[in-house]
């Protein structure tokens, strides 16, 4: 089963399915978003509003745990997330289309383990699906690699922060990528993004950054973002041959 988390402009892909139905699930950590489950290209599909209907939740609130243990007891073995981001490089402009090979966490109050008693160290040496990012990679014109910074928001970052991520070697900058690449690889689920640059970040374009701008540019290009989904599903194999499958071999620490 593959699991779609998305926002606004990603809303469709739920239409061009069959067999239609919405569920709530309860976790131990809590009730994930109302979700759609449906047929694309003869696959299973669910579909998860990271935001809530109505966008209810902004970044700093959302029950990512909630949301990945959903997904997890769905059956989900591979998740697509997609993620509107601020671009730190002129040459990436708003519209345009990557796909991160790795981030940098600047999140702080947020809950980004499952293992709060037991003790795991998860391998995050390449945090997102490798065979995952190559389906949406062929699928579409985009940029193949990125570091994604994740800031905890939902206040815009400073001209000062923006200055700083550019040289730890950040290329986008969002709220929230993280801590969903972590959880889903703590649960042994595939898991790449797609980063749909929707502004320059703050001091990038030299002007003032709104959520208008935000919003104008993912419904200009939700059509495209929909299309690279769906044709990334399309070619992506029933059987998993990539090491997500066992991320957990080597990281328990056993009783003593």
């Amino acid at each position: 089963m593959i699991g779609i988390i998305g926002g606004t402009g990603i809303y469709e892909i739920v239409e061009m399915g069959e067999e239609i139905e919405t569920k709530v699930i309860e976790t131990p950590y809590g009730k994930s978003p109302e979700i759609s489950v449906f047929k694309l290209h003869d696959k299973d599909v669910v579909f998860m509003p990271r935001h809530a209907k109505g966008h209810e939740y902004p970044p700093h609130m959302i029950n990512y745990r909630a949301n990945i243990y959903a997904m997890k007891q769905m059956g989900v073995e591979r998740i697509i997330a997609t993620n509107a981001v601020g671009s730190l490089e002129v040459s990436l402009k708003p519209g345009d289309f990557l796909v991160p090979h790795d981030f940098l966490d600047f999140t702080k109050v947020r809950e980004f383990t499952f293992y709060d008693i037991k003790t795991v160290h998860i391998d995050i040496t390449e945090p997102y699906c490798h065979d995952l990012r190559n389906k949406l990679i062929s699928s579409s014109e985009v940029v193949e690699n990125g570091v994604y910074v994740c800031t905890e928001g939902p206040r815009f970052e400073t001209a000062a922060e923006i200055a700083m991520f550019k040289q730890l070697g950040g290329t986008v900058v969002g709220m929230t990528g993280i801590p969903e690449v972590i959880l889903a690889r703590e649960l042994e689920i595939c898991y790449a993004s797609i980063c749909m640059v929707s502004n320059y970040a703050a001091s990038i374009s030299g002007t003032k950054l709104t959520i208008e701008e935000v919003f104008e540019v993912v419904e200009q290009k939700k059509d495209d973002l929909v299309k690279l989904i769906s044709d990334a599903i399309a070619k992506t194999p029933r059987e998993r041959k990539c090491p997500c499958s066992y991320a957990l071999a080597g990281a328990e620490i056993d009783e003593v």
